[in-house]
C-alpha cells in the first residue's frame, strides 16, 4: 500500500471518528430527541343504515320548534340520587362490573379522562323543579338484589316488572325509598319483554301502590345481545339486510355488543327517569302517557355532525373500538347525547363545537 493510500484511509477513519462522536454528543445533549408515538383517537362519523325500531320520536339538530314544556312535577334533586339494582335471570360478574362502572362514571367526584360520562351527566342536571332545584349529579348505587331463579318467569309483561320489583323490595335488606330512590331492572339476553326488540329496547315508568305498596320511580333495560342486536345494540350491530347482518363495522368499546348496548339505553333511561319521574315534569307534547323526552329528541345522535344517517363524530381507538366519553378505570362508553334546555339543542362533553 503506498503512502498516499495510507494518508487517505486515515483520513477516511478519522472523518468517520468525528461524525460518530458529533453523534454521541447530539443523543446526549441537554435536549434529547425523542420519538413519539401519536396516542390520540381517531375521530370518525361513520353513516350506517337506520335501525329497523322505528324512531318517530327522533329530531336530528335543534329547533325552537321543539316543545320541551314543564309541568309542573318534580325531579330528582336529592343528592345523592339512590339507585335500586335489580339483576333478573342469569348475569357474569364482568357484565354487572361495566354496568356498575357506568352509572358510578356520572358523578362529578369520579376521575377520568375527558370527555367524560360526568360532563355528559352535567346536561341532565340543568333541568330543575318548580323550586328551582336542579337534577342531582350525584349518584349512588345503594342496593342491589339478583333473581337469577327467573322467579317471575322468562317472560315479562309492563305489568310482571312491578311484581319483580315488589319482590325485591320485599326481601330484606333491599329497601322502600320512596323519596330518594329509583329502581333499575335489568334483564338477562334469555328474558323476554312485552314490546322488546318491537318498540322499545327500555322504558320507564312508576310502580303502582296497589301492586308494590309505594309508588316508586323505576326503569327497565333488556340485554339484547342475543335477540335483537341490530335494534337495541345499534350500532354494534346492523339490520340483517345488510350484507351478512350480524355485527357491524363499529366495535364495542368493551368486547360486549349486548351490554356494551345497553349501556346507551340505560342513559338515556336514567336521564328521562331523573327528568319526568313522575310522567308530570319534562316532556313534549300534549299527551303524558307517551310523552317526546329529552332522550327520546336526540336518540341514534352521538356527536357533532349526526343526523342524515350519520351518527355523529365519535372517536374509534387503535384497537378500533368505538367510543364518545370515558368513565372511571379507563372505561370507555358509546352513549347516545341528551337535549340541552340551555342550548335548545342535542348536546355532548366530545362535541366538536
Amino acid at each position: 500500500m503506498s503512502q498516499q493510500s495510507h494518508f487517505s484511509l486515515s483520513f477516511f477513519y478519522a472523518f468517520v471518528s468525528l461524525l460518530f462522536i458529533h453523534h454521541v454528543l447530539a443523543s446526549t445533549s441537554t435536549t434529547p430527541q425523542v420519538q413519539t408515538f401519536n396516542t390520540k383517537p381517531d375521530i370518525i362519523n361513520p353513516k350506517l343504515p337506520p335501525r329497523t325500531l322505528s324512531s318517530s320520536k327522533k329530531f336530528e339538530g335543534s329547533s325552537d320548534l321543539v316543545h320541551l314544556r314543564y309541568h309542573m312535577g318534580p325531579v330528582l334533586s336529592s343528592t345523592p340520587i339512590n339507585i335500586y339494582l335489580i339483576w333478573y335471570g342469569r348475569w357474569a360478574n364482568s357484565q354487572k362490573l361495566l354496568i356498575k362502572d357506568f352509572l358510578y362514571s356520572i358523578s362529578p367526584t369520579t376521575v377520568a379522562a375527558k370527555p367524560s360520562v360526568s360532563e355528559w351527566w352535567r346536561t341532565v342536571s340543568l333541568y330543575t323543579d318548580q323550586t328551582g332545584a336542579n337534577v342531582s349529579r350525584s349518584i349512588l348505587i345503594a342496593g342491589e338484589y339478583t333473581d337469577s331463579a327467573y322467579s317471575h318467569g322468562t317472560g315479562l309483561t309492563r305489568l310482571t316488572i312491578q311484581q319483580v320489583i315488589a319482590s325485591a323490595v320485599k326481601s330484606a335488606p333491599f329497601p322502600v325509598d320512596h323519596k330518594n330512590g329509583i329502581y333499575l331492572i335489568l334483564t338477562s339476553q334469555d328474558v323476554t319483554m312485552q314490546d322488546f326488540c318491537r318498540a322499545v329496547c327500555g322504558f320507564h315508568y312508576f310502580t303502582f301502590p296497589s301492586m308494590v305498596g309505594y309508588t316508586l320511580p323505576y326503569a327497565w333495560v333488556g340485554n339484547s345481545g342475543k335477540q335483537c342486536p341490530e335494534v337495541c345494540a345499534y350500532p354494534f350491530a346492523v339490520p340483517g339486510y345488510m350484507g351478512g347482518g350480524g355485527p357491524g363495522a363499529l366495535k364495542s368499546p368493551n368486547g360486549d355488543v349486548g351490554v356494551d348496548g345497553m349501556i346507551s339505553v340505560i342513559g338515556h333511561e336514567l336521564a328521562e327517569l331523573s327528568s319526568n319521574p313522575l310522567v308530570n315534569a319534562w316532556y313534549a307534547g300534549e299527551d303524558p302517557t307517551a310523552p317526546t323526552e329529552i332522550g327520546d329528541l336526540c336518540e341514534g345522535l352521538y356527536g357533532t355532525g349526526g343526523g342524515g344517517g350519520y351518527i355523529g363524530h365519535v372517536m374509534r381507538d387503535r384497537q378500533g373500538k368505538t367510543f364518545n366519553m370515558n368513565g372511571r378505570r379507563g372505561r370507555k362508553f358509546l352513549v347516545q347525547w341528551i337535549w340541552s334546555p340551555e342550548l335548545k339543542a342535542c348536546s355532548g362533553p366530545n362535541a366538536l363545537d
